[in-house]
């Protein structure tokens, strides 16, 4: 069995497990359409990685692979130690990942595919995997560009990628944690809580938080506010798709291209 298959494994336990754990501690009970939603997030997620299956002829890892046996990027070319490579690799594949959010937000053409995302009234595990098929497809590229810069070790890309949707889970997840306990893990990781901020109706929360797995960007880049309390009375999605089918597996697929 290959790391790319645990890696899969770790992220259906993983959606059992916090999907379990809404049920039991959850923000929001009051929840609607919620078959709906997990057939369309998710259905989202199976579209968009059966494209980009077609699309590339590399998974992330598959191109570090490929880089690494090019000798191409920067970590190849200096021979870093394969330790110090691991480690400065997922810090910086995390940053940059960090970066490309922002510029979501930041430029309109992007924007307009990564509102798909935030058009979810409901933020719960599925909400983690919901994004356009479109903007899926400029992420991979994306990533392959830092790949190929970097020159990261394919190791450090799956353990990349298995931190990245492993925390992007955990923190769009629908549970309630201690305020104590939050504000702890705040320092170090994003939590619910936090991430609950940048999924606000209101642009001015929703242009924060951009971390998906650790919370030092934030700090670091001045766009972190903070939130450790569950009961913090916050309306998720936009107010632009309020009154729309926002959980209609087509309804996503065309939103982006909608006037406003």
């Amino acid at each position: 069995m290959d790391l790319e298959n645990y890696r899969l494994y770790i992220f259906i336990g993983l959606v059992a497990v916090l999907g379990l754990a809404e049920f039991a501690l959850p923000i929001y009970k009051n929840r609607q359409h919620t078959l709906w939603r997990w057939t369309t997030n998710f259905g989202l997620s199976f579209f968009s990685t059966a494209i980009v299956r077609f699309m590339f002829p590399f998974a992330a890892a598959g191109f570090a692979q490929y880089i690494a046996s090019e000798g191409i990027g920067l970590f190849n070319w200096l021979h870093f130690q394969d330790y110090f490579a691991l480690i400065a690799a997922v810090l910086l594949l995390d940053m940059a990942i960090y970066w490309q959010h922002v510029l979501a937000h930041k430029w309109p053409l992007l924007w307009r595919l990564h509102k798909v995302h935030h058009s979810d009234q409901q933020m719960d595990v599925s909400t983690a995997v919901r994004f356009h098929p479109f903007e899926i497809m400029f992420s991979m590229l994306f990533k392959f560009a830092v790949i190929a810069a970097l020159g990261a070790p394919p190791m450090a890309v799956i353990l990349f990628e298995l931190i990245l949707s492993s925390g992007a889970l955990f923190n769009h997840s629908n549970i309630r944690i201690p305020k104590t306990l939050d504000r702890l893990l705040q320092y170090i990781i994003v939590t619910p809580n936090m991430h609950r901020i940048h999924h606000s109706d209101k642009r001015i929360e929703t242009d924060s938080n951009y971390g998906f797995s650790i919370s030092l960007w934030d700090r670091i880049f001045a766009s972190y506010t903070a939130n450790f309390d569950a009961d913090k009375d916050i309306t998720i999605g936009l107010k632009e798709s309020a009154d729309q089918p926002t959980y209609n597996f087509l309804w996503n697929l065309k939103f982006p291209f909608k006037k406003k």
